[in-house]
């Protein structure tokens, strides 16, 4: 796991480069390395950062320079002994033992056919010295990020948005589109970009630019089409081994010179993982995470960690419990500015401090759950928009009835949050609309007029836009299951877009490699072969995926309620945060530049003080923004009065 940058055809771009790899050092405490070489009318410059996790020794270092083709990489090959030895059988001889030289020996002979055949997280440049052509790859999922500028036919990239900010003084312009639908999903979808000029390399696709200037796109895997050809292995009759598959995903994931220790909740996919990789790696380390019990309780957190202690003795796990009561006034800039865009999921913090702690420790590789509930359907709102189905059924005035009665309860005491009353209003605020609106609604912060209140009028435009934008995503598909059609969904958007990102961001700002075996191509194969009614039975959601687990787990642990990797933001927004929350609603950039409106900011915290809706999640999210929105234009506006 490393940092990645470079620049091609690009103004003055061995200093550049220089300046996006050093922003860049976090991800790769380990090494720097550089590689320049004439293209045309001007010359491509690659830049790396390092985290040595296989092959530690030097012939792993990048960029790879090798018998004319040079690679910038970063992330990890689950399949590379494999490759190896299909490679060495034709004839290829290797200096070293690393992973990205086998990447680099795949690309000599295969080109793009390499691409998927490949099984890992990946993001990578490959320049050819005889070609003058340059590649840029992202890997299936989305899991590992990259960023690139295109001007004047030259193109600069890089592993974060941060690292092409700083290169270019500062001159990026903020995309108000990415800030109107960060509101509405709480974090920036992977199709657009925080500034304008930048985007995000598609999952699944690659870019070639040539030495006139000339650029090529190509998608090697498309999880649409994976879907499909899910649903028709699923008509054929096939049912895949879950149980043997995600057991395979999780050794191979385990693969690394250094040592590796796993997230553990309590819940049913960090223990899956935690005990299938206690199997093939005994005496394992796992980290938990807990809060202030007063915390807890506002917030009425369920008691995650007997259960993660249940885990850990259970499979012979060395647990580490870190108890997060953290100075969230210092901590929130700190991850702003890690996030490269505004993410309003506090999980992120939880993820930092705990590969933080593990890196203390000596620990550079974590696995995680993520990604299970995605593809599995184990989420709330998967069940929840199932039952609406039901609920419509129901006569309008008993609709009408119950709905008055859940808006006239509280979300909260004085004392205590009330999550089944949350719960409840939040089912009633899409239960009665059509399919894909109500999906959106489901996990979205605001409706359309919610939206449209609370921004500059100028940018209702904008606001159709984004909504658009989802229907067609969400309705771009042939499948003919619902649950299928939601996991779909949220495996192009809310994966890449939310869960993924912060991972690879928060984790990387500790210098630590986070593993997703959950989000592996031939578990996300099998995933879609699962019909939906096999997924949600009953309101079990998951269900394939706990049948499968009791083969190794305990049912306590398997059918326990689902737990929250997030933090108690009732809390926080009521004791450490309620003067910032103050001074941004009716003073912030945010307020001051037009973009959001101080009335309904201020309406929103008076609803939210008085216990009658739960906007502590969408009031963090609008902290999140307003120092991200602060630090994005005070670059811009620095670097406007360096060159008055």
């Amino acid at each position: 796991m490393c940092g990645i940058a470079g620049t091609y055809l690009w103004p003055d771009g061995k200093t550049v480069t220089d300046r996006l790899t050093e922003t860049l050092a976090h991800r790769g405490p380990d090494g720097a390395g550089r590689y320049g070489h004439p293209v045309g009318d001007g010359e491509v410059q690659l830049g790396h950062r390092r985290l040595s996790i296989i092959d530690l020794s030097e012939t792993g270092a990048q960029p790879m320079a090798k018998d004319s083709l040079v690679l910038t990489y970063n992330g990890e090959l689950y399949n590379a002994p494999e490759l190896r030895a299909e490679l060495e059988a034709a004839g290829v001889r290797f200096r070293g033992t690393s992973d990205t030289e086998v990447l680099l020996e795949a690309w000599r002979r295969w080109g793009t056919d390499c691409l998927p055949r490949l099984r890992g997280m990946f993001a990578f440049g490959v320049f050819d010295e005889r070609t003058g052509e340059l590649v840029l790859v992202r890997d299936q999922l989305g899991i590992k990020p990259l960023f690139l500028l295109r001007r004047d036919g030259g193109l600069a990239f890089a592993s974060e948005l941060k690292a092409l900010a700083a290169a270019t003084g500062g001159k990026l312009e903020v995309d108000h589109a990415a800030l109107v639908a960060s509101l509405l999903y709480y974090w920036v979808p992977d199709s657009r970009c925080a500034f304008r000029e930048a985007e995000k390399l598609p999952p699944g696709s690659w870019l070639r630019i040539r030495p006139d200037g000339q650029v090529q796109r190509g998608r090697f895997w498309n999880l649409k089409d994976v879907a499909a050809e899910g649903q028709a292995r699923a008509r054929a009759g096939e049912r895949p081994d879950l149980a043997a598959i995600v057991e395979e995903s999780t050794r191979k994931h385990l693969l690394a010179d250094v040592p590796v220790a796993t997230f553990l909740s309590g819940g049913l996919d960090s223990s899956w993982l935690t005990a299938l990789a206690a199997r093939h790696q005994p005496g394992i380390s796992a980290y938990t995470i807990g809060f202030r019990a007063e915390d807890a309780r506002f917030e009425a957190m369920p008691d995650d960690l007997r259960y993660a202690r249940q885990v850990a003795e259970q499979f012979g796990v060395e647990l580490h419990e870190i108890e997060i009561a953290p100075n969230v006034l210092d901590l929130l800039p700190q991850m702003t500015y890690s996030l490269d865009e505004p993410i309003g999921d506090p999980a992120a913090i939880n993820t930092f401090l705990i590969c933080q702690a593990a890196r203390e420790a000596g620990v550079k590789v974590m696995l995680s759950g993520m990604g299970a509930d995605e593809l599995f359907a184990g989420y709330r709102k998967h069940l929840a928009n199932l039952l609406a189905l039901r609920y419509q059924r129901v006569p309008g005035p008993v609709r009408r009835g119950v709905s008055g009665v859940v808006d006239r309860l509280p979300v909260a005491t004085s004392r205590r949050g009330l999550r089944s009353v949350r719960f409840a209003k939040r089912f009633l605020s899409f239960a009665d609309l059509p399919e894909e609106t109500a999906f959106r609604r489901s996990y979205t912060m605001y409706d359309q007029d919610e939206m449209l209140a609370l921004i500059d009028p100028d940018l209702a435009g904008m606001v159709d836009d984004v909504l658009t934008e989802h229907a067609d995503t969400y309705e771009d598909n042939a499948l003919d299951d619902f649950v299928n059609r939601m996991c779909l969904a949220d495996a192009r958007m809310f994966l890449p877009g939310l869960n993924l990102t912060y991972t690879d961001r928060s984790s990387m700002a500790a210098s630590t490699e986070v593993r997703v075996p959950y989000v592996d191509v031939e578990v996300v194969k099998a995933a879609f072969t699962v019909p939906g009614d096999r997924k949600i039975v009953g309101r079990q959601g998951k269900a394939v995926l706990k049948e499968a687990a009791t083969s190794i787990l305990p049912r306590e642990i398997v059918y326990r309620p689902k737990g929250l990797f997030s933090a108690p933001l009732r809390a926080w927004m009521s004791r450490d945060l309620a003067p910032l929350v103050r001074e941004v609603v009716n003073d912030g950039e945010l307020v001051r530049s037009g973009f959001l409106r101080r009335d309904a900011l201020n309406r929103m915290v008076a609803v939210d003080a008085a216990g009658q809706q739960d906007f502590s999640k969408h009031l963090w999210h609008v902290l999140t923004l307003e120092y991200w929105y602060r630090d994005a234009t005070s670059r811009s506006d620095q670097s406007t009065r360096q060159t008055a």
